[in-house]
C-alpha cells in the first residue's frame, strides 16, 4: 500500500501522510457481521477510569472476524478486501458456496477471487491465506494469526505487518520466532494462517498533528515532573528540575521504564525457549 502525501498547506499537514488502502472488490459491510460499538473512554461499569488517556472517537461498527470459529473443511472465495477501522490490518471478507459470510485478516499477496480454506487435521496446499495445524506447515514459512492453545482461536501475530517464522519441528511442539524476537514453542495443533498480515506500511504513516490521536480516542498525557507532588511522585519542585529519585516510578509509586512487569512463575514459562530483547 503506497504512502500519500499531501501538498503542505497547513503546518501540520506538511508533516503528515496517510496510507492509501488497496480495497478492492465489495466494500459494504456484511451485515450479518456488523455489531455496534460503545466507546467506553477507559472507564468501568462503575464510571472511574480504569485506563488513562482514553477518549471518544469516531463512530466505527465492529467486524466480527473468524478468530474462534472458522468455517473448517469447506473452500471459500475472497470477494472483498475491505479497511477495518477497528485494527491495523485489512480485512477479507469471504463467501461460502452454502451463501455464508465470514470475515478473516488479509494476508500480504491476498487478492481478489482466492480460494481460500481452513483445516485442523489435514494438510493443505501451502499457500497464503490457507489455514492449518502448525504440524502441517514446513520449516522457513511465515506465520500469523497464530493460537497459542488448540482451540482457543487467534490470539497472536495479528496487527499490520507482523509474522512469525517457523523454525523447527518436534514431536509435539513447534519452535516459532515471534515478532518481538522471543523464540517460544507452541503445539502442533494450533493452528497458524500462512504469510504475513497485510498493511505492511502501517508504521510508516506519520500522524502529523493532535487531532489525529483524538480521533483514534487517545487522550493527551501530561509530564509527571510537570505535576504538583500530590499528584506524582516526580512532581513538585521550582523550574525545570529533574525527577530527583533513583528511577522513575508510575503515578501510584511503583518502578517505571524497564522494569518486567511480566508475573513469575507462569505456566508458560517453560515454553519461552529466549526471551524478548527488548
Amino acid at each position: 500500500m503506497p504512502l500519500k502525501r499531501y501538498k503542505p498547506t497547513t503546518p501540520s499537514r506538511r508533516h503528515s501522510s496517510v496510507l492509501v488502502h488497496e480495497k478492492a472488490g465489495v466494500q459494504k459491510i456484511e451485515k450479518s457481521l456488523m455489531r455496534t460499538m460503545r466507546s467506553q473512554s477507559g472507564r468501568n461499569f462503575s464510571g472511574k477510569i480504569t485506563v488513562r488517556h482514553q477518549g471518544n472517537h469516531e463512530k466505527r461498527h465492529y467486524r466480527v472476524m473468524d478468530f474462534i470459529n472458522p468455517i473448517v473443511g469447506k473452500p471459500a472465495k475472497v470477494i472483498g478486501l475491505q479497511y477495518d477501522p477497528n485494527r491495523s490490518a485489512q480485512i477479507a471478507l469471504l463467501s461460502y458456496t452454502s451463501g455464508a459470510k465470514a470475515y478473516t485478516l488479509a494476508v500480504k499477496g491476498l487478492v481478489i477471487g482466492d480460494i481460500l480454506e481452513v483445516s485442523t487435521d489435514k494438510a493443505l496446499e501451502i499457500k497464503p491465506g490457507n489455514r492449518m495445524p502448525l504440524k502441517h506447515i514446513p520449516a522457513g514459512m511465515m506465520v500469523c494469526n497464530l493460537e497459542l492453545m488448540p482451540g482457543r482461536g487467534g490470539q497472536a501475530v495479528r496487527s499490520a505487518g507482523s509474522g512469525a517464522l517457523v523454525l523447527s519441528t518436534e514431536a509435539e511442539s513447534v519452535q516459532l520466532k515471534m515478532p518481538s524476537g522471543e523464540i517460544r514453542q507452541v503445539s502442533t495443533n494450533c493452528l497458524a494462517t500462512i504469510g504475513q498480515v497485510s498493511n505492511v506500511e502501517h508504521n510508516l504513516v506519520r500522524l502529523g498533528k493532535a487531532g489525529r490521536m483524538r480521533h483514534r480516542g487517545v487522550r493527551p498525557r501530561v509530564r509527571g515532573k510537570a505535576m504538583n507532588p500530590v499528584d506524582h511522585p516526580h512532581g513538585g519542585g521550582e523550574g525545570h528540575n529533574p525527577i530527583g529519585l533513583k528511577h522513575p516510578k508510575t503515578p501510584w509509586g511503583k518502578p517505571a521504564l524497564g522494569v518486567k512487569t511480566r508475573k513469575p512463575n507462569r505456566s508458560s514459562d517453560a515454553l519461552i525457549i529466549r526471551r524478548r530483547t527488548k
